[in-house]
């Protein structure tokens, strides 16, 4: 069983036989494959609204002895998709040197446009609040996510916003959530492939009361799961990296739309960030 394709194949052999209970456990599976790793068997209990039992039973009616081999499984199908579109998913569009630059403008173009459209209003809205009334944002990432979450935290301070990102060096993202309480909110940039690192460090603040903000590629991504409110941005790219065109666009946008509701006090930090530049003679980018 080492292909999705295999996987799925094997459950729809038992779909139409199994109970009612356990075809929404199969649903659930099929409808959000890359996040059933990230999840213990009483949060997919949970999720899918069905016992414990009924899903060792439902492991059990595909050919697996439990969740726990269930779960290895649909990792090690995801660990192999992800080697497979880092070996592969760049060659073709690299053939045409000449045609590169217009092949990822136009696919950044349709992330930035994507997400325009179909983001949603209301989540927007609901992290403009929380940013609102925080005493203090924490941002964290790791991989590109890291730089994101770094450039998240310094276009907020630009606007008044006292942020801050996790590091990731000598101390871990869970022991700088001790430091957190409930008026803070932690931001998350989370984007294939998922790192659990992030995850669970964003379910380990919601358990202590604290909100969280998902920036992610997707409503099912496993952050999505522990999040006050997500925010979807599409990532595509043409590499088996992700693009961060309409990250940006996003990062951005929150900036501003807070400056816009907040105008004297993004202006009152503008004013004294200009004074410590003319002071000092300190110039930033």
């Amino acid at each position: 069983m080492n292909t999705y394709k295999t996987f799925e194949s094997k459950i729809k052999k038992k779909y139409t036989s199994l109970p009612g209970n356990q075809k929404k456990i199969a649903d659930f599976i099929l409808d959000h494959f890359e996040s059933v790793p990230f999840l213990n068997v009483d949060e997919l209990s949970k999720a899918t609204g069905t016992s414990v039992a009924s899903i060792v039973r439902f492991s059990q009616r595909i050919g697996l002895s439990g969740f726990s081999e269930l779960r290895e499984i649909i990792t090690a199908v995801i660990q192999k998709q992800i080697g497979q579109q880092q070996n592969s998913t760049f060659i073709q569009p690299l053939e045409k040197s000449d045609k590169t630059l217009h092949v990822v403008a136009r696919q950044d173009m349709k992330n930035i446009s994507d997400t325009v459209v179909q983001i949603d209003n209301e989540n927007f809205k609901n992290t403009i609040n929380l940013f609102s009334k925080a005493r203090r944002v924490y941002t964290m990432g790791l991989g590109i996510s890291y730089f994101l979450s770094e450039i998240l935290a310094y276009q907020l301070n630009q606007v008044s916003i006292d942020s801050r990102p996790f590091r990731h060096s000598d101390t871990t993202f869970f022991e700088q959530i001790l430091f957190l309480n409930k008026d803070d909110v932690l931001v998350g940039f989370s984007f294939p492939p998922y790192s659990k690192d992030t995850v669970d460090a964003a379910k380990f603040a919601r358990e202590r009361g604290i909100d969280v903000v998902s920036i992610t590629n997707k409503s099912t991504a496993p952050i999505a799961f522990y999040s006050t409110t997500n925010l979807i941005v599409k990532s595509k790219n043409i590499l088996f990296t992700n693009s961060f065109a309409a990250i940006s666009v996003v990062i951005n946008a929150l900036a501003t739309e807070y400056a816009v509701q907040n105008k004297e006090k993004a202006q009152k930090m503008l004013v004294s960030l200009n004074k410590i530049r003319e002071t000092y003679n300190h110039v930033t980018i």
